[in-house]
C-alpha cells in the first residue's frame, strides 16, 4: 500500500486537464484494454474502465492519438498505479496513475492534447 494519503493526492501542484473526449489506453506489453483516458497532466493520468485496476503496478501504456493531432498515432509510456476508486457512475472505475520518468516525445503530445482536445467550458 502506497504511504500517500487522500490530502496528498487532493493537494496536487500541477494542474489536470479534462479532455473533450475520451482517449483509449492500452496495456503496451499484453494489448489488453485498460479504460478511457479522462484527464491528463505532465505527471499523471486518470483512465475510467470497467474493472478495478491493480494498485502500485508499473505498466508501460499505449495510448490511441486522436486524428487532429500531428505525429504519430500513438504513444507509449511507463507509469504506476497510484489509486483506485468507484467512479460517479457505480458501474464504472477511476484509476489515477502517477507518470514514470515521462519522455519529452510524451510531454509534446501532452502539451498537443490540451491545446487541440481540451474541453473549453
Amino acid at each position: 500500500m502506497s504511504s500517500r494519503t487522500v490530502e496528498d493526492i487532493n493537494q496536487r501542484k500541477v494542474e489536470r486537464r479534462h479532455l473533450i473526449y475520451y482517449l483509449r489506453v492500452y496495456d503496451a506489453k499484453t494489448g489488453a484494454l485498460l479504460g478511457n483516458l479522462v484527464d491528463i497532466s505532465t505527471r499523471g493520468i486518470m483512465l475510467v474502465s470497467d474493472n478495478a485496476l491493480p494498485l502500485d503496478e508499473n505498466v508501460l501504456l499505449r495510448m490511441v492519438l486522436p486524428d487532429n493531432v500531428e505525429g504519430s498515432r500513438e504513444v507509449e509510456f511507463e507509469a504506476v498505479s497510484r489509486w483506485c476508486k468507484n467512479d460517479i457512475n457505480p458501474d464504472f472505475f477511476d484509476t489515477g496513475f502517477e507518470l514514470t520518468d515521462p519522455s519529452s516525445n510524451f510531454l509534446e503530445v501532452v502539451d498537443k492534447l490540451v491545446e487541440d482536445c481540451l474541453f473549453k467550458g
